[in-house]
């Protein structure tokens, strides 16, 4: 899954893709570098440094040049936000499939869209602040539980849900690098898993760099997601993830 921001503050690549000539070209270089699903997102959801809440109205101005000319190119199209009206409309447009980081939780909303367009949606788990004391896995695994539990309710089909444990929102670069160990006992559902580190906090805490200097962490991190059963992986760095990915899997098989 290849990461398209149109936000001027992401912490990682802000104001990089706003002008939608840009934005377009991104994601199809995206693509031709392996991406098999585009995610699209108009609202910084940075857990660090302030990110600026925008309407609904916002959100669609900044998408609106640019989603359907992505949907067009052919490869599944992901549209990262946390309100429903916004996913919605961008389902309407040709988005195949919805990336709450609020898992459901947020927009009291979101769920009924999801079950009424029938369409794949990724259950991130996060928090409003971070807590170093808590068991950052079992409070994963009950917030897993309470959006499923939601999930359900709304007739949301099993077949169309992922889990994301959010590697960096709510969480503590200690408690990201703990996530990311225990994967495993996240695929107790049954549901695929989604594991986005690229370019994370925790990377800097482990071998400071700044957000586009860190790219052999995320590398790091999502070969051993993967490893681990990861299904989905987000990145900003496509190509070099990929070779990463394919490397990783033909040693694997040889053993």
């Amino acid at each position: 899954m290849g990461i398209l921001n149109l936000t001027p503050d992401s912490f990682s690549d802000g104001g990089q893709f706003v002008d939608p000539a840009i934005a377009i070209a991104h994601a199809r270089r995206m693509i031709a570098d392996g991406a098999d699903i585009i995610d699209i997102g108009a609202e910084s959801t940075r857990p660090y440094g302030g990110a600026v809440r925008v309407s609904a109205d916002e959100e669609r101005r900044r998408l609106a040049p640019v989603l359907g000319a992505v949907c067009a190119l052919g490869t599944p199209v992901s549209i990262d936000t946390m309100k429903a009206e916004i996913a919605g409309w961008a389902l309407e447009q040709g988005a195949a499939m919805v990336n709450d980081v609020w898992g459901l939780q947020r927009d009291p909303g979101m769920a009924g869209v999801v079950s009424e367009h029938r369409t794949p949606v990724v259950i991130m788990h996060n928090r409003d602040s971070a807590d170093p004391t808590i068991d950052i896995v079992a409070d994963i695994e009950t917030f897993f539980a309470r959006s499923l539990s939601i999930a359900r309710a709304a007739a949301i089909p099993g077949d169309c849900m992922v889990l994301d444990p959010g590697i960096g929102f709510g969480k503590t670069p200690q408690q990201s690098v703990e996530a990311l160990a225990r994967l495993e006992r996240f695929e107790s559902s049954g549901l695929p898993l989604m594991v986005g580190a690229s370019r994370k906090r925790f990377i800097d805490k482990l071998s400071p760099a700044p957000p586009d200097s860190r790219l052999g962490g995320s590398i790091a991190a999502h070969v051993l997601a993967m490893l681990n059963g990861a299904a989905i992986l987000r990145v900003h760095d496509v190509a070099e993830t990929v070779q990463a990915v394919k490397v990783a899997a033909a040693i694997r098989e040889q053993s």
